[in-house]
């Protein structure tokens, strides 16, 4: 029996126009060994960039954004004390409105988190923003790895210099504390490391207020706010009668200060105190004729009257060209009546 042939859609291949030829010639496909190459130099390019990322940041150069809950703001021994509030504000509007402009300074550690080393203020003010729900809480900061702790001191004191300025408690205090934590073998290597740029002169001041800080610490509520000239007077006092912190201590305990002028009144009474204490008695005088008889009339003043040549002296950081004419304008008067 014969087959039936199956019927077909035609083909209508053959009435297709024949394809134009082209002026650009075909793009010819890349070979296998083309396609492992470029993905070498874009693995090569990748790795490139994270080494230079890496190094960025461990050199310090790359700016980090970490949460405030991560960064230890006592790692180091602070040295400033106090912080203006008017001055806090300011920094914190400035903040508000531009953002943080300059990172602090952080360094890594073993738990993960990060110890500050300079921009406490910048941190206190954003973390002050942060829990008033004026800015996000995190904050930006330079990684930095100090070989030795010194060298961490030194960047934190070199920042508050520049920007705020210590005063001479603070300075001391830093230097003190410092030695106390093994980061110095003494004081003095302490002060010669901490204060390099500044004169000698200004170094001897800060080592003076040493003796404030070892004596009063603690017991003083504004010592930051005590001049350089107060100071050394205060500190060559406290040299030659230690005890005089403890009097001090009672009267600033008896009726805290609120502000800083009130400490000075405290401080100014204590040492009145101790001047009334020390002033002879006529029988006592009796008793030390062969001696010289010193009375301090206030912190810097001090009468000097020796035994022999009927001699008087007034000695003391406070005797200056002023002093010196009200005195004499004084025996003039006295001897004129």
């Amino acid at each position: 029996m014969a087959k039936r042939r199956r019927l077909a859609p035609a083909n209508t291949d053959f009435l297709a126009e024949a394809p134009t030829p082209s002026i650009f010639p075909e793009p010819r496909r890349a070979p296998p060994i083309a396609d492992v190459a470029g993905q070498a130099s874009a693995t090569a390019a990748m790795e490139e960039m994270s080494e230079t990322l890496r190094r960025a940041r461990e050199d310090g150069r790359m700016v980090l954004e970490l949460p405030i809950a991560e960064v230890v703001p006592d790692y180091l021994v602070r040295d400033r004390l106090n912080v203006d509030e008017g001055e806090m504000e300011v920094l914190m509007a400035s903040i508000r409105q531009r953002g943080q402009q300059t990172p602090i300074e952080v360094a890594p550690l073993p738990d993960g988190r990060y110890g500050l080393i300079s921009g406490w203020r910048r941190l206190r003010a954003i973390s002050r923003l942060a829990e008033a729900g004026e800015a996000e809480p995190v904050v930006l900061a330079f990684l930095r790895k100090p070989e030795q702790a010194s060298d961490a001191y030194l960047a934190m004191v070199e920042e508050n210099e520049i920007r705020v300025g210590l005063s001479y408690y603070e300075r001391a205090r830093i230097a003190l504390r410092a030695v106390e934590q093994g980061v110095y073998e003494d004081e003095r290597e302490a002060l010669r490391s901490l204060y390099h740029a500044a004169s000698r002169a200004k170094r001897s001041k800060i080592g003076s207020f040493l003796t404030l800080v070892k004596l009063l610490d603690g017991i003083l509520l504004f010592p930051e706010a005590i001049g350089e000239r107060t100071g050394l007077i205060l500190a060559k006092e406290l040299e030659h009668a230690p005890a005089i912190a403890q009097v001090i201590a009672r009267h600033i305990q008896a009726d805290p200060p609120k502000f800083a002028v009130e400490e000075m009144d405290r401080i100014n009474a204590a040492l009145g105190e101790l001047a009334r204490a020390n002033k002879p008695t006529k029988q006592s005088l009796k008793r030390k004729t062969g001696t010289d008889i010193t009375r301090t009339i206030r912190p810097g003043l001090q009468v000097v009257r020796h035994h022999k040549g009927g001699k008087l002296t007034v000695k003391g950081n406070a005797v200056d060209e002023n002093l010196a004419a009200d005195l004499i304008a004084w025996l003039v008067e006295r001897d004129q009546k």
